[in-house]
């Protein structure tokens, strides 16, 4: 921790002398890695807004980012600089400071990781500009303190967390200093004396660019005392087996996805998971078979959870100890009121049983969209935050989701919005018209569809239309599956019936399960 505060101090002082101000924003591009640490905490020091970004950005969705947060400053892998330097010249970038993965590792690994690296062309040559820093160089050359900064934690923001909307267009949730720091103490306190000041580890799987790994994995770790044991590659199983049996972790926070994925893997016959006392998992619905084998190899207790980005995220969750009702987002966070709310009016309190708007109230509710006052009046009234997402209240306060946002698709955990896919695949020379849906998946709890129609005359494959949507978009928002239509269900005034197409997908999917199980 000691050296934790003097990196993060040190490039805190580097940035503050390059200008870097109280509500500036500076982007972070980093997989879960030591870098991601040290720079989330120097940039918060300085009282910058952190401007979270998916490494897996592509050049128009980087672009998109920090065109619309202004940031003046981004920190990244080395491996996305590339991507970062074409779409410069179209923000208002005044510094890139780049990172090798190897950076903060210990010997041997830091001296084999360029041969290894060069060998899969992840090595990039970085040339020398102006505008280019390395990080390293940064905090082993600053010397002095950084400024003291006076903080208002009710109403200086911490963290710009990017986030879809009914129109698909990424929108910032500004979630302050107090917003964040409640979180984790509302989640440090569900969890209540399982877990042990400064005793626990904690396995980083889920990215901390995303709330909620940055809340339930980084914050909370910091905030008792934990050890974090950082994942940059989530999706290597075989590397996430590996460290539970180096290091024995006793907290993972997971989306379903993940939980199957491991009992899938070969390598769990070899792992023993009996450390971790405590599992969470968010983001999607939890298959109860999948609960009771994960509990059953590791003895922990899974509590399911539910939040989102403009709540810092967590909301509710399962009680670690006593009642929890299997899929049941659980019961509201301390210092949180959550209530059903009719869908017409939002203002008529519905009683248990009844279907209807979830809508919360707690110190964990952000500020508002930045730049967005007409969206964040339909998101926030009265104090509290409308979630769009309808759900019901049984007699004992356990809350379920009925159903997600009107069109939005939960796929492997995360959120994907149609219009943001759509407006992708209108951009093909040989589409007329495009709807895309989300159809149900045992795995990634949905799997995106797109239904095209092509221009008069054309012709337009699978493949075709999938490779148009890799070049644009980030891997987990491509279709795949791909429909082609004549023609699109309209209404009488010419809009998509998208819930029509969703009923086909629906149906279409149960079909295909049954014919499997003959």
């Amino acid at each position: 921790f000691r050296q934790v505060q003097e990196k993060s101090n040190r490039l805190a002082a580097a940035l503050a002398n390059f200008g870097v101000r109280k509500g500036s924003r500076v982007a972070l591009m980093l997989p879960n890695t030591p870098q991601y640490v040290l720079s989330y905490l120097a940039v918060l020091r300085l009282g910058a807004i952190v401007v979270q970004m998916n490494p897996l950005y592509t050049e128009r969705e980087i672009e998109n980012i920090l065109a619309d947060s202004e940031a003046e400053a981004i920190i990244a892998l080395d491996l996305f600089i590339s991507r970062i330097e074409a779409v410069k010249p179209r923000t208002k970038l005044r510094m890139v400071i780049w990172t090798r993965a190897n950076e903060f590792l210990s010997f041997p690994l830091k001296q084999l990781y360029p041969l290894l690296a060069k060998r899969k062309n992840s090595y990039p040559a970085i040339t020398p500009k102006a505008y280019l820093f390395n990080l390293s160089d940064l905090i082993n050359s600053s010397h002095g303190r950084p400024p003291r900064v006076d903080i208002n934690p009710a109403e200086d923001i911490a963290i710009f967390q990017y986030t879809g909307g009914t129109t698909g267009i990424p929108k910032a949730a500004m979630c302050t200093h107090m917003n964040m720091v409640a979180n984790c103490h509302q989640a440090r306190a569900i969890v209540g004396d399982t877990l042990i000041e400064g005793q626990e580890r904690g396995i980083g799987l889920l990215p901390f660019f995303h709330s909620f790994g940055l809340t339930t994995n980084l914050n909370l770790l910091i905030g008792f005392g934990g050890t974090m044991i950082l994942c940059p590659q989530p999706n290597d199983f075989k590397q996430v087996l590996s460290l539970i049996r180096k290091y024995k972790p006793t907290l993972f926070n997971g989306v379903p996805t993940m939980y199957i994925a491991l009992l899938n893997h070969p390598d769990l016959a070899k792992t023993d998971m009996s450390s971790i006392k405590v599992l969470n998992s968010g983001a999607a619905a939890m298959p109860v078979e999948v609960m009771n084998q994960f509990e059953a190899k590791t003895g922990g207790r899974i509590v399911e959870g539910y939040g989102l980005s403009e709540a810092s995220p967590v909301v509710t969750c399962n009680p670690f100890k006593g009642t929890r009702k299997p899929g049941s987002i659980g019961i509201p966070l301390p210092d949180t009121i959550v209530k059903i709310v009719d869908m017409e009016t939002g203002t008529r309190e519905l009683p248990p049983g009844e279907v209807g708007e979830l809508v919360v109230k707690g110190p964990q509710v952000m500020k508002g969209y930045w730049n967005r006052p007409e969206e964040t009046a339909q998101v926030l009234r009265d104090g509290w935050l409308y979630t769009g997402d309808v759900a019901k209240m049984d007699e004992d306060g356990f809350f379920y989701i009925v159903d997600r946002k009107k069109d939005m698709i939960i796929t492997g955990g995360f959120n994907v919005y149609p219009r943001e896919v759509e407006e992708v695949i209108y951009e093909h020379p040989k589409v007329k018209e495009v709807a895309v849906v989300g159809v149900p998946d045992e795995y990634a709890g949905e799997r995106i569809k797109a239904v095209v129609v092509p221009k008069e005359g054309q012709t337009l494959t699978e493949d075709e239309i999938r490779q148009w949507c890799r070049n644009k978009l980030t891997g987990y928002k491509v279709p795949r599956i791909v429909e082609f239509r004549d023609e699109l269900p309209l209404t009488m005034v010419g809009k998509v019936l998208r819930r029509v197409l969703k009923e086909e997908a629906v149906a279409e999917a149960a079909k295909e399960g049954t014919e499997k199980g003959a």
